[in-house]
């Protein structure tokens, strides 16, 4: 009898321990996941999405609108190394499980898919405790993987980003790109007109296209327009699109922009590869950015008050068509 009684408090104590850690993770966790939610609604999932062409890994030059530094690209089809056209390239299929994850998307779909099914049979990270205890080693799982990976890619793309490209950056465009191509933004807010020397002359026709382009892809995102978002931006982009959509409608929410208006835009580069023309833009726009449910309307992210954003955007123009959204970078 003692033996068993010894057993027993043993186990507890265990049990209560395991607890004890469970709730320390979620308190640390949960709260980075509700904030990585809440941020990546706007259209672009608050995340550096699309490629540049060559200029995919080099730094653009910052601007009056955007005097910081711009986030590396946590979604490209873009190799290091290859100017891959992304308004021409449709990929076939891109997304952390999906090929354009690569190895860090097997990684994290089989640490996922360890626990669902661990979860199914009994077992998993926090097996042997009951359901209860299943569900939460699960939830950490998801919150876990969804944090690693994303440091995992960021060490990746830093591992092999090639340091050259940045100091030939600006080579490419020019002598003094930082003073002959940016357009400080004016005092009335919208692009601030200026001395224009960049190798690809971008006129004001253009720049009214780029903030038509603003307005019109917040709108198709918020409507989940997809067709029209093909009208508006390139493959590579749309597919990032639909991943967030999905995503979005797998949660039972929908991400709704509205009142979006330039307040002040510059060009950062502009310039011509093989048959397409780039030219990327600092844009910082008023927003009222707000995560619905699905079912009762309630906002569960966001708000109904306006705010502010400040986003590097690439366009990108084929011969005889119009500029289409390419690239959409943070800034920091």
């Amino acid at each position: 009898m003692p033996g068993i009684w010894e057993t027993n408090m043993n186990f507890s104590q265990r049990s209560r321990s395991l607890f004890k850690t469970i709730a320390v993770v979620l308190a640390l966790a949960l709260p980075t996941a509700l904030a990585i939610s809440s941020a990546d609604a706007r259209v672009g999932g608050g995340m550096s999405s699309g490629s540049r062409g060559s200029r995919t890994y080099s730094a653009p030059p910052s601007t009056t609108t955007a005097p910081g530094s711009t986030s590396q690209f946590n979604r490209t089809y873009t190799q290091p190394g290859t100017g891959m056209n992304s308004a021409a390239a449709a990929p076939a299929r891109g997304g952390l499980f999906g090929r354009g994850g690569g190895f860090l998307g097997g990684l994290a779909a089989g640490f996922l898919g360890a626990g669902l099914l661990g979860m199914l049979f009994g077992g998993g990270l926090f097996g042997g405790l009951g359901g209860l205890s299943s569900i939460i080693g699960l939830i950490i799982q998801i919150v876990l993987v969804v944090l690693v990976v994303r440091l995992a890619m960021s060490w990746w793309q830093r591992r092999h980003t090639p340091q050259a490209a940045y100091a030939n950056a600006d080579a490419g465009a020019g002598p003094g790109p930082q003073a002959n191509n940016r357009l400080g933004g004016g005092l009335g807010g919208g692009f601030g007109f200026g001395a224009n020397n960049a190798p690809l002359e971008i006129k004001p026709d253009d720049y009214e296209a780029f903030e038509r382009l603003l307005g019109d892809v917040q709108t198709a995102w918020s409507n989940e327009d997809v067709a029209k978002l093909h009208t508006l931006a390139t493959p590579e982009m749309v597919s990032y699109f639909e991943q967030d959509l999905g995503q979005n409608r797998a949660r039972n929410v929908v991400n709704k922009v509205s009142g979006v208006k330039l307040l002040q835009g510059d060009l950062a580069e502009s310039w011509r590869e093989g048959e397409t023309d780039y030219a990327t833009v600092a844009l910082r726009f008023a927003l009222t950015d707000k995560t619905l449910d699905r079912n009762t309307g309630a906002i569960v992210a966001g708000s109904e008050q306006p705010g502010e954003a400040t986003e590097v955007w690439t366009f990108a123009r084929r011969p005889g068509g119009a500029w289409e959204l390419s690239a959409i970078q943070q800034t920091n």
